[in-house]
């Protein structure tokens, strides 16, 4: 087999580079108040009961806290969003202060404002998985009423939808 077929992390990106994903912000109340990433590993696990998983880096800085949260949120963001989603993105970055606009919701997760839909899950488990965790949580309450159209990430870009 061609050496440039095996099984590595750089084959793995390279492939996924080319899957479309729909982008979310994860959302969660730290000790040293509030934390948050984006992911394009968000998935639907279950309609009864209603469940959704995410993986997250155990080395990220939002980790202590994913590992720690009874609940967390989950925010489905919208094509006018590429700056928020840069922004959680970004290591370092100050992710809740000014523009971004949020507050504090059910359970006290921080939930952001203006995304398309968001969701308040208990965290049933965390799965480990390489240097990733898969987080399970069951969904408690939501708004899917936001406007707009969804916020892609393809070719190591965020994207809108073409007509």
């Amino acid at each position: 087999m061609p050496a440039d077929l095996l099984a590595t992390p750089d084959l793995l990106r390279s492939v996924f580079r080319r899957h479309a994903a729909g982008v979310a912000v994860i959302t969660a109340r730290g000790d040293a108040g509030p934390v948050g990433f984006t992911a394009t590993s968000l998935a639907s696990v279950s309609a009864e009961p209603p469940m959704l998983s995410f993986g997250v880096g155990t080395g990220s800085s939002s980790w202590p806290a994913i590992a720690a949260a009874g609940h967390v949120g989950v925010h489905i963001l919208g094509e006018h969003q590429q700056e928020l989603a840069a922004t959680f993105a970004r290591s370092g970055a100050d992710r809740f202060a000014p523009p971004t606009a949020w507050r504090e919701g059910p359970e006290g997760v921080p939930v952001l404002d203006g995304v398309l839909a968001w969701l308040v899950g208990r965290v049933v488990t965390r799965v480990p998985a390489g240097d990733h965790r898969i987080v399970i949580a069951e969904v408690v309450l939501g708004d899917p009423t936001g406007t707009g159209r969804p916020l892609l990430y393809h070719q190591g870009r965020f994207n809108r939808l073409s007509d």
